[in-house]
């Protein structure tokens, strides 16, 4: 019988797993089910009171609130709090027994659009060591653009940023597209929580739709994407939203 993890929420109902489909990666079944997800990452009170930036975790439910995985940042506290939001990366998500079922890895990239040479990137494993996929952020100066590919660098989905990327006031919502950018197949949302959570804390709430049919690799792939776009746009820190208030009075 598997051990339980002890994190928070622990009350939480754990999804139980389907029938793995051919070829699939161990633990990546339950995304083989649901055709959306809900990202919910928990509040640090440390980094609310004091603006010291911690690792980041988050929990990842289907559309009944159940647990499927339980997604942790793995990254020096020094790279942490000198990198701020575009620090690199190494995010391991997990299923209920503990086992790290996808790994992240997000490298320092400059963070401009101006660069394109040396845009962001992340690498999905599954299981960790075995790559079936990245996230690259594809060139543009008015909206954020990625591209969605599979282990051969191969194109298989685009998404789609708004102009302007600021949740104060509502959902933020990028578009997930076909590979050519001509049919809209799902979507990534930053759910607004609240002007007081927006404001003194970085917690993020994400809610992303896509295909049922979808291969469970891409379905991955899109997962790694919302942890990118949440630490590009949304991840700043308290001391961060003061400073941009004060200069606005």
């Amino acid at each position: 019988m598997a051990v339980q993890m002890q994190q928070p929420g622990q009350g939480t109902q754990w999804m139980q797993p389907p029938q793995a489909p051919a070829n699939c990666p161990p633990g990546l079944e339950y995304l083989a089910q649901i055709d959306q997800l809900l990202v919910h990452q928990q509040v640090e009170l440390l980094e609310a009171f004091t603006g010291f930036e911690t690792n980041n975790k988050y929990e990842i439910k289907n559309s009944m609130g159940q647990r499927v995985y339980f997604a942790a940042e793995d990254t020096e506290c020094c790279t942490r709090n000198c990198c701020g939001p575009g620090r690199p990366f190494d995010m391991k998500i997990m299923d209920n027994s503990g086992r790290e079922v996808v790994h992240l890895k997000r490298p320092l990239r400059c963070s401009t659009c101006w660069c394109p040479c040396c845009l962001q990137k992340v690498e999905v494993s599954a299981p960790p060591g075995n790559v079936i996929g990245y996230v690259k952020q594809a060139w543009s100066v008015c909206v954020p653009k990625f591209k969605i590919q599979n282990a051969q660098e191969e194109t298989v989905l685009t998404i789609e940023g708004p102009c302007f990327t600021c949740s104060i006031c509502g959902d933020v919502e990028f578009q997930v597209m076909s590979a050519d950018g001509g049919t809209n197949v799902g979507k990534i949302s930053k759910q607004w929580t609240g002007l007081a959570k927006e404001l003194f804390t970085d917690a993020d709430n994400f809610g992303m739709t896509f295909p049922m049919d979808l291969d469970v690799n891409i379905k991955a792939v899109l997962l790694g994407a919302v942890f990118l776009i949440d630490f590009m746009f949304f991840e700043k820190k308290a001391e961060d939203d003061d400073k941009d208030k004060n200069d606005h009075h």
